[in-house]
């Protein structure tokens, strides 16, 4: 089952999400650990920093029902 880290504030996503089979962390977890980031696409250096390391694919949910937001990760997996 692919492990989803998602930004606090995206509480719908994390339900529809869980509701339909990922598994969904916060976005504090360790990155490396993750298969793909949602994020809200409000602030441009969400983790606080330049540099992520993580090789997982972040989807930008901006404007995105929890719908379309299950729709991108389901392309991806």
């Amino acid at each position: 089952m692919p492990r989803i880290a998602i930004e606090q504030n995206l509480q719908p996503v994390k339900d529809y999400l869980s509701n339909n089979g990922y598994e969904v962390v916060d976005l504090n977890q360790s990155l490396d650990q993750v298969d793909a980031i949602v994020v809200s696409g409000q602030d441009k250096d969400v983790l606080g920093m330049q540099d992520i390391t993580s090789e997982a694919p972040v989807i930008n949910a901006n404007g995105l029902s929890p719908e379309e937001v299950y729709q991108k990760i389901s392309e991806r997996f």
